[in-house]
């Protein structure tokens, strides 16, 4: 697998493969909310291509705030449904986090399921509220510097009320 920076050529490719990996309304979710108007972290939206090219997944991040504090929301991330189970997940997900620390990132958050998502370092953030419907239990953070973390709590909003 060749990991590189999603291009504007890409976009197309990665939202059909979005499309495909998630369900018809899945930008009616509140984790979307927080990404209206806010561009993407351009060096943490990474394509993995196999050897002929063909995309085999994607992963896309944006800012968010937390109370004064900026942090990563990690995803969407999306293997494509023939090459599941060949660990693209895992080398999108680990080289995205090495990024974003490269760059100078203290957090990054996400909702999914902490049983597959412990194994990266994520645990249950206390205290840090996604907009509804989201379950608290899927809320979930790593630190990529020490204490990170510690002492944030509020409600998630859009990086722009972080000024």
């Amino acid at each position: 697998m060749t990991m590189a920076e999603e291009t504007a050529g890409d976009w197309w490719e990665v939202e059909a493969l979005y499309d495909l990996c998630f369900a018809p309304g899945r930008s009616a979710l509140s984790s979307y909310r927080l990404r209206d108007g806010v561009p993407p972290i351009a060096p943490l939206c990474l394509t993995a291509r196999d050897e002929h090219g063909i995309l085999a997944g994607a992963v896309r991040n944006w800012p968010v705030c937390i109370h004064g504090h900026l942090a990563v929301l990690l995803g969407p991330i999306a293997v494509h449904p023939t090459r599941q189970g060949e660990g693209v997940a895992a080398m999108l997900m680990r080289q995205c986090l090495a990024v974003a620390a490269d760059h100078g990132w203290d957090r990054v958050m996400l909702v999914g399921d902490a049983p597959y998502y412990g194994r990266f370092g994520f645990e249950k953030l206390q205290g840090v509220e996604m907009p509804p419907p989201t379950n608290p239990d899927r809320v979930l953070g790593l630190a990529l510097r020490d204490g990170a973390w510690d002492g944030i709590r509020g409600h998630v909003t859009q990086a722009t009320d972080c000024k």
